[in-house]
């Protein structure tokens, strides 16, 4: 199946990351009443503590606020619906979906913390950028310059379906299709299960005519300039992913198989640097990723190994540090790091201690330095677009992106 992961059964013989697992599921389970609490209950409250004659103002025409409480309460409705069914294809993917269902006194139920919340929402709003129509504005900025220095560096390859490209930090899966689609074997990478049970779910267990309603900006009250476009509703998957890559297949030169697409649910720092990951890889996508790293040199070293010698790395996004309030770790006797209440000499991945910010010229430097070639690069300030931005909002928040390729000598 499309997108479905190399390694899913080891999560259940890790008990850490079992727990990570049963806290990304419950907030899932916990999506439709805490967003109901978060978004309308505390408003109705806020709002029956008006001043009697406000409140009566706004309830009437044309504000009708009671009615707008309402309105979005079955907007949040609708994106439970999704929520809902991501929980039940983890609770088939993971064998966890016991004849109580989920009423019963589950093992995951309860686990989840504000943060995981706070990441099930974001996961459901980004399905607007990822797999509607209406994201395609995003998707054409960021993911289509990527697709095109593909096609340029390979422009000799007749038979796109012999080269492997790795893309770390998959998120919902679509640049990994949008790749497929363009004839390559890619494989992509992510550490979020929010990500990787959403990203499950829209590619592996639909229908071909299944669709769901999403209200992306349902709970942004800032900046709008009508509450109509505050409700404003799209429709996902833009595409049916089984479909398309079938057809895809379907219509290859005789001797081509078209492009392949499997998901791998890992740290991609621990991952792939392990000896079956070194020079596997022809090229290596990173698209909004690269600021994710708390030390960006480990990325590069670890991208490095993945790449075949030659081969490409071809990169997009802006350097939004992630980790840029990082609290520095404590030492033991030796000097040696704290983390998580255990030393480390050596690379523990993402929670490795240690982190710093670089420029923009800092980071092309150190790129040539640890064995690069840069063949190309820009900071584009045409068409930029934003991330999950509402297109009709008094706040406009655009990504003047870094986009470059660099061939490993």
């Amino acid at each position: 199946m499309p997108g479905a992961w190399e390694d899913s059964g080891a999560v259940l013989q890790d008990s850490e990351e079992l727990q990570v697992l049963y806290k990304t599921i419950d907030s899932f389970y916990q999506y439709r009443r805490q967003s109901h609490f978060n978004i309308t209950h505390t408003r109705r409250q806020n709002f029956y503590a008006l001043p009697p004659e406000h409140q009566r103002m706004l309830a009437q025409e044309p504000f009708n606020f009671q009615d707008r409480f309402d309105a979005i309460d079955d907007a949040i409705d609708a994106n439970a619906k999704i929520a809902d069914h991501i929980l039940m294809h983890a609770l088939r993917s993971f064998g966890f979906d016991g004849q109580d269902g989920i009423h019963g006194n589950e093992i995951w139920q309860s686990t989840c913390e504000p943060n995981d919340l706070i990441k099930a929402s974001t996961i459901i709003n980004q399905f607007y950028r990822d797999w509607s129509a209406e994201g395609a504005v995003e998707r054409d900025v960021h993911y289509a310059p990527v697709l095109r220095d593909l096609d340029r560096v390979f422009a000799d390859v007749a038979d796109k379906s012999n080269l492997k490209i790795l893309v770390p930090g998959a998120g919902l899966g679509r640049l990994v299709f949008d790749i497929c689609m363009a004839g390559y074997n890619v494989e992509g990478n992510e550490i979020s299960y929010h990500a990787l049970l959403a990203s499950a779910w829209v590619m592996n267990s639909l229908s071909a005519g299944d669709k769901f309603a999403l209200f992306p900006f349902a709970s942004r009250f800032s900046n709008q300039l009508e509450f109509a476009q505050q409700l404003k509703a799209v429709e996902i998957p833009d595409v049916h992913v089984s479909t398309e890559i079938r057809q895809a297949a379907e219509s290859q030169p005789a001797g081509q198989s078209g492009g392949t697409i499997s998901m791998s649910a890992s740290d991609f720092l621990t991952a792939y640097k392990q000896p079956e990951h070194k020079d596997l890889y022809d090229a290596v996508v990173t698209v909004f990723f690269i600021d994710t790293a708390p030390n960006l040199l480990r990325y590069i070293e670890t991208i490095s190994h993945t790449l075949k010698p030659g081969g490409y790395w071809i990169n997009l996004g802006p350097l939004l540090w992630h980790f840029e309030d990082k609290t520095p770790p404590s030492a033991n006797e030796e000097g040696q790091p704290v983390v998580n209440g255990a030393s480390h000499s050596t690379p523990a991945g993402i929670e490795e201690a240690g982190s710093v910010e670089l420029t923009l010229h800092d980071v092309m430097r150190i790129i040539v330095r640890m064995g690069f070639q840069v063949t190309s690069m820009e900071t584009r300030s045409e068409n930029q677009a934003g991330y999950i931005q509402q297109p009709i909002s008094m706040l406009q928040s655009l990504y003047r992106v870094a986009q470059f390729v660099a061939r490993k000598l």
